[in-house]
């Protein structure tokens, strides 16, 4: 199936019914008084994640979706009934935007998460409700209110602990088959990879993390060239970026140091966000460098990067050095996760309302 990361859809809860108008009529009861019932809520509109579905290839073929009206009340007091709510599944990893405004109205990043997107119409009121001891044959009600319309504007952002970032040829492709089960398109072309691609990493019992390779990309890149910037938001979401460098370009003049300067730049021309990420530095291809060559140039990419971007050197075509990369990004992941999680109890107990205990 294609992927499609981006989808424009309509949504529209259910109208309130309206309330009714309406008198009690029964022999020997002349003077029934009023009895016009409440209308029903309408039905709201709620986005669903389901682990299922991988594109939102599906809203290519349905755009507008509609919950359902409330009823309108009825004599004897009898209520309207709700409309129920719409509920419509998407991607786990889909972000919703109100399209019209650009508000970020949530995202939908578990299994069963529900997002309400649209709030139903809420219901009219019976003349029952205007009776009092001043007016005690009402003919007034009040009308259900409209259900919320909104122009959703749904983007997929792919859910990674690890993205792979590079230009064409790197080997990202390489790695990604080398460290999982997946089987990206792998040539000896640029652009072989055209649609983000994940796989699943297993180290050991209960140790595992997703990897997301996305297509390459190339200077000019953040003014459009090129396919890499279009999946850049995949990377947003991940914990770690992994620069795969290609040490030995095909292009005799071609440096690597200049390639690695290149895909910094677009990264940090399309967003802040992804270029605070932390980032390590692979140096791929290891086998086609003399020990000597391939030791020079780790020792200018290091004095180029500092200490704040570690430094690799592997071969995915032959797997040498990827079980030490692979373990240093699971103890990293691990690491992050647990940091976060004591940031998280820190804050709770730092909590005034919590300090009762």
């Amino acid at each position: 199936m294609k992927f499609i990361d981006e989808a424009t859809i309509t949504v529209k809860a259910g109208d309130g019914g309206n309330g009714c108008v309406s008198f009690r009529r029964e022999k020997y009861i002349p003077f029934g008084g009023p009895d016009g019932g409440d209308g029903g809520d309408g039905g709201s509109v709620w986005l669903v994640g389901d682990e299922g579905l991988n594109t939102l290839a599906d809203f290519r073929y349905q755009r507008r979706f509609d919950a359902q009206r409330g009823e309108n009340g009825m004599g004897r007091q009898r209520t309207g009934a709700s409309g129920e709510d719409l509920e419509i599944a998407v991607p786990v990893g889909t972000q919703v935007r109100d399209a019209e405004t650009g508000e970020i109205l949530g995202d939908v990043t578990q299994e069963g998460q529900r997002l309400l997107v649209a709030q139903g119409g809420f219901h009219g009121l019976g003349n029952t409700r205007y009776k009092s001891s001043t007016n005690q044959a009402p003919r007034q009600s009040k009308p259900g209110t409209p259900g919320e319309l909104r122009k959703l504007s749904l983007e997929l952002m792919v859910l990674a602990d690890v993205g792979l970032l590079g230009l064409p040829n790197a080997g990202k492709s390489t790695l990604l088959a080398r460290a999982s089960a997946a089987r990206p398109k792998i040539a000896d072309y640029p652009f072989t990879t055209l649609i983000p691609q994940l796989g699943v990493v297993r180290i050991g019992v209960n140790q595992s993390f997703v990897i997301a390779d996305i297509p390459g990309l190339i200077e000019g890149a953040a003014e459009g060239a090129g396919l890499g910037t279009r999946f850049l938001k995949h990377l947003a979401r991940t914990r770690l970026l992994l620069h795969v460098v290609d040490v030995a370009p095909p292009d005799p003049e071609a440096d690597p140091l200049a390639d690695l300067h290149t895909a910094v730049t677009e990264l940090e021309h399309h967003s802040d966000q992804l270029a605070s990420l932390p980032r390590w530095i692979v140096l791929n291809k290891k086998e086609l460098l003399d020990p000597e060559d391939l030791e020079a140039l780790v020792e200018r990419v290091r004095a180029d990067q500092g200490d704040v971007h570690p430094v690799f050197v592997i071969s995915a075509a032959t797997g040498d050095g990827m079980d030490a990369l692979l373990q240093a990004v699971m103890r990293h992941i691990e690491e992050t996760a647990q940091s976060k999680a004591e940031a998280a109890r820190r804050g709770l107990a730092a909590d005034p309302e919590d300090a009762s205990w």
